[in-house]
This record gives structure tokens, C-alpha cells and sequence, in this order.
């Protein structure tokens, strides 16, 4: 299953200056034990954002630049073709998480939304979710973490 997880503000902002806008560990330790386990395709610059593989994960960068030095557990595929071609071989989920150019291109493939709704409005954001990225799902199960966060499971159709 190809799984879209990622925290959004009201106004569906995921990013300001390049990073996350805000810090719940609850929200982490949450996207931690979800995504543990499967793999996760990012962008290049979510890629720089975190700096290194996140562990126990299949990381995979979609990205043209083949400056990205190769390391254990990380794979760079050029483009969204080759990911879906790559994540037929998978026994795992695929996690799209993020960014927002990441999150449009694997729109029509996302089977399952897993969104982490963050009480704020940032001022100055400059990453949002796609617009209508909700189109065509429904809630199916939300839960309360910890911070005053609510997350919310949507499946297609």
C-alpha cells in the first residue's frame, strides 16, 4: 500500500524555511512507530532536512541529482516511475513523506492518508499539501496524541 503521512497546519502548511514549522514529539514518536519498519520515499530536500537515513526504514530519495552519496538503507531513484516500478518489489508499505512537490506527484497513487492535524496557523509557511489532496478519501479512524493533535486516517473512496 502506498501510504501519504505527513502533519499540516489549518491551512495545510507543512514547511516554512525549508523545515518542519513546528516540534510535537508526540507527533515524531508517532511517525517513528508508523513508518518503522516500511519504506520512505522523500524528496531531495526533505532528503537534506534530515541529514541522514532514518533508521529501521528503507529510505528513498527521488531526486535527479546524482550527488547524493549512496549509504545502507538509502536508495536514489531519478524518477516517480522507478519508484512505483521499485516499490512492486517491496513486502512493505510505502511512505510519501514529503515534500510538497513529492506529495503531488505521488498523488494519484496514495491509497491511504495518514494526516496529523497541528492546531496552528504558521505565519509565513511556504510549503502547503496540495490543494483537494483529501479529494476522494474519507476518515476512517482518527486518534488524540499527546499536544493537543488530533491524527486523522482516511482511505480512498
Amino acid at each position: 500500500m502506498i501510504i501519504g503521512i505527513a502533519a499540516v497546519d489549518r491551512k495545510g502548511a507543512i514547511g516554512k524555511g525549508g523545515k518542519l514549522p513546528w516540534h510535537y514529539s508526540a507527533d515524531m514518536k508517532f511517525f517513528r512507530e508508523t513508518t518503522t519498519g516500511h519504506a520512505v520515499v522523500m524528496g531531495r530536500k526533505t532528503w537534506l532536512t534530515i541529514g541522514k537515513p532514518l533508521k529501521n526504514r528503507l529510505n528513498i530519495v527521488l531526486s535527479r541529482d546524482s550527488n547524493i552519496e549512496p549509504q545502507e538503507s538509502l536508495i536514489v531513484l531519478a524518477d516517480i516511475d522507478s519508484v512505483l516500478s521499485f516499490y512492486k518489489s517491496l513486502t512493505t508499505d510505502l511512505f510519501v513523506i514529503g515534500g510538497a512537490q513529492i506529495y503531488e506527484a505521488f498523488l494519484p497513487h496514495i491509497d491511504k492518508w495518514i494526516i496529523t492535524e497541528v492546531p496552528l496557523t504558521v505565519s509565513g509557511a511556504d510549503a502547503f499539501m496540495p490543494k483537494n489532496y483529501l479529494e476522494g478519501f474519507k476518515v476512517v479512524d482518527s486518534k488524540a496524541l499527546d499536544d493537543d493533535l488530533v491524527v486523522k486516517f482516511y482511505n480512498r473512496g
